[in-house]
Parts: C-alpha cells; structure tokens; sequence
C-alpha cells in the first residue's frame, strides 16, 4: 500500500509537470524565437525544460541533509541524462514516423558532434572531479564554470535564425490562443497557466518572462512533492499524514531517483522535443535532449552542490554511496557514448534506431532494479564499472 501511494502522488507530480511545461514552452519559442536552429534547443528549452532536475536536486539536499542527499541529486540527474539520451530521441523518431510525416529524420551533423561531444567532456570531467568521499563548494563552482563556457561557445557560433521558423512560430501561437480554457477558474484548476494569467491577450516577451517564472515556480512545487515520494518509496517505512506508517523498498535512494525522480523531471523536455520535431525542427528537438543533459551534469547538479556546501560545509558521503555514485557516473559515461555513436551512424534517423536506443535504456533499468536487489549478474556489472573507475583514479 506504501509503493502504491507513492506511486500515486509521483504521478500526481509527472501531471503537475506536464501542465506547467505547457507554458513554459509557449514563453521559451516567443524569448528564443530569434535564437538559430540548434541554439534555442541547446540552451532556452534545455535550461527551462531542466528545471525539474535543478529544483529536485536542491530539495533532495533540504529535506534529507545526510550522505544520501548528494546521491538523490545526483541518481536523478545522471538518470534524467540517460532518460534524454535514449528516451526522447527514440520517442520524437516514433512519433513523426507514426504521424506520417517523414519516414526518418535528419539532424545536423553539426549540431550531433557540437552538443554529444560537450556532453563527454562535462562527464568525464565529473568522474575525475567527484573522486572522493568528500564534496566542496569548488566542485559545484567548476561545474557551473563548465556549463557558462559552454553557453558562450554556443552563442559565439550561432548563425541567423530562419524567416520561415518565425512565421511558424507565428502561426503555432494563433493556434494556441484559440484554444483557451472558458473561464480563469477552469484554467487554474487545469493549470493552464497562460490563459488564467492573460486570458485572451497577445503574449509578450515581458509577459513571457512572467509566464516563464510562475511556470518554474508550478514545476519547483511538484519536484518537492516527488523528493518526498521518492523518500518514501526508498525508506523501510514511512508516516503519511492522517493515513499512518507504511512501508517503503527499503533501498538506497540513489536507485530510486535514477528510475523514477529522473524519468518524471524529463517530461518537459519530453513534450518539447516532440513537438519541435512535429513543427520540423529536428535539430532543436534532439539539441533539447542533449543539451538538457548537459545543463544537468553541470548546473543542476553544479549549483545545488556549490549553494549547500557554502551554507552547510563539506558533504561526506558514505562508503557504499561512493560505490554506487562512482559506478552510476561510469555508466552514464558508457551509455552516453553509445547514443551519441547511435546518433551519428548512417545519414538519418529512423525506426531502427529508435528501437536500439529503447533497447539499451530497458537494459540500464534492469541493471538498475538488479543493482538495488543485489541480482548476481548486476553486482558482476557494478565490479566491472568500479574496476574501471579505480583504474582511472589511480
């Protein structure tokens, strides 16, 4: 009974995320809209779309404050890289294949190695960064470092942005405005943040902005809402107010975060890609599931750690919390590796890929769900990945 309502109220936040991300994807296309294609994917849908991730870390640190807080952060932005790596690009494939739009999909070569080896780079240099049981505020600092160099790399190559994006944007926004809840009461039971806020007024980039705020602000909420589901779910037992004790997996909270907290924060940048590559815009919509990834290995990941240790100290985190965090780390690395391998093989994107990167993301929850059971075949993985940890640590 204890898993179901976790489950429950996980789901509860998936939808509270799904709502909110509607629109902050109206006010991202409108402040991005003269952003050239790849760009806008890679850093305004990714750093909005990667909120969730940012606000799960920071609370997984404010609620638990012990060695399992950084590992809670941590399994869901690792596991949210991994979700964006296979998931979304597998997802937006299917579905305009399935819509009958293309058969396949073509994404900038430029935008695949640009973006795939960026994120390498910011994992590898997690893995050597984050080598010990203790954590400062200068690991936190070099991550963000990582992800500002990154922004002005992009910005500094971004050629002009495309007349006929603009007037799609254009047409998209009418289509949107026709759709209004009936009254402002509806919209905010339903969420529907822009019509209670403006109604059937034109959307502004001021506006935006506000919208684009209060939007976060929604999605902040229902990542403290998962943090506490994922809580319950990982401990033995656990009181919900009113209801009394029940019982939880009695599993470190790392595995629990890697599935479940990382799956629900990437539904914006689930809803995002799909529809860039609806709208056409390929580039965008795979950059988005890249880029988000690399906005969560180093700021989401970065600033939460920088923020709490400044506050609170140095984290020290316990032996096997190290093991799993080391051995996650590793893997990420591999997996990435592979999609990015994935993405650049052949001249497009079809079923056949989509199906091979659904493969490997099932086989990385399987390891995960074995790993937090103790299977035999999961620890043989787990000794092999921290083998090849401690050869590159010395």
């Amino acid at each position: 009974m204890g898993i179901v309502i976790s489950l429950i109220l996980v789901l509860i936040c998936c939808l509270i995320i799904w709502r909110a991300s509607d629109a902050f994807e109206e006010s991202s296309e409108l402040i991005g809209e003269n952003l050239s294609d790849g760009v806008r994917g890679a850093t305004i849908n990714a750093i909005g779309s990667s909120m969730p991730e940012l606000f799960t870390t920071i609370f997984f640190l404010l609620v638990l404050k012990d060695t399992e807080s950084f590992s809670g952060g941590l399994g869901t932005t690792a596991g949210s890289a991994i979700f964006n790596g296979m998931i979304i690009p597998a997802v937006v494939i299917l579905a305009v294949i399935g819509a009958g739009v293309v058969r396949s999909i073509q994404v900038s070569k430029k935008v695949l190695v640009r973006d795939g080896i960026s994120l390498l780079v910011a994992e590898a240099v997690l893995i050597f960064l984050i080598g010990g049981a203790t954590l400062k505020w200068y690991h936190g600092l070099i991550l963000m470092l990582m992800y500002v160099a990154y922004i002005v790399i992009m910005f500094s190559t971004m050629s002009a942005p495309s007349e006929e994006g603009e007037e799609e944007h254009d047409e998209d926004e009418n289509e949107d405005d026709e759709g209004g809840s009936s009254s402002r009461l509806m919209a905010l039971l339903t969420l529907d943040i822009q019509y209670a806020l403006y109604k059937d007024e034109e959307l502004t980039k001021g506006r935006a902005w506000v919208q684009l705020i209060i939007s976060m602000i929604v999605i902040g909420a229902a990542c403290l809402l998962l943090v506490v589901a994922c809580q319950w779910m990982g401990a033995d037992t656990f009181t919900v107010p009113f209801l009394g004790e029940f019982s939880g997996f009695g599993i470190p909270i790392i595995f629990v975060s890697v599935v479940i907290a990382s799956a629900a924060t990437s539904v914006p940048d689930t809803i995002l890609s799909i529809r860039d590559a609806k709208a056409g815009n390929y580039d965008d919509a795979v950059s988005n599931a890249i880029g988000s990834n690399i906005f969560d290995v180093c700021f989401a990941l970065g600033l939460p750690l920088f923020l709490y240790t400044l506050v609170y100290g140095d984290i020290n985190m316990d032996a096997d919390i190290v093991v799993y965090s080391s051995e996650l780390r590793i893997l990420l690395f591999i997996l990435t590796s592979i999609a990015v391998m994935i993405y650049l093989f052949g001249k497009s994107m079809g079923k056949l890929k989509a199906y091979l990167l659904l493969t490997v993301y099932a086989v990385f929850t399987l390891y995960i769900v074995g790993r937090s059971m103790d299977w035999e075949f999961a620890t043989t993985v787990s000794e092999f990945l921290n083998s090849i940890y401690s050869s590159i640590n010395g």
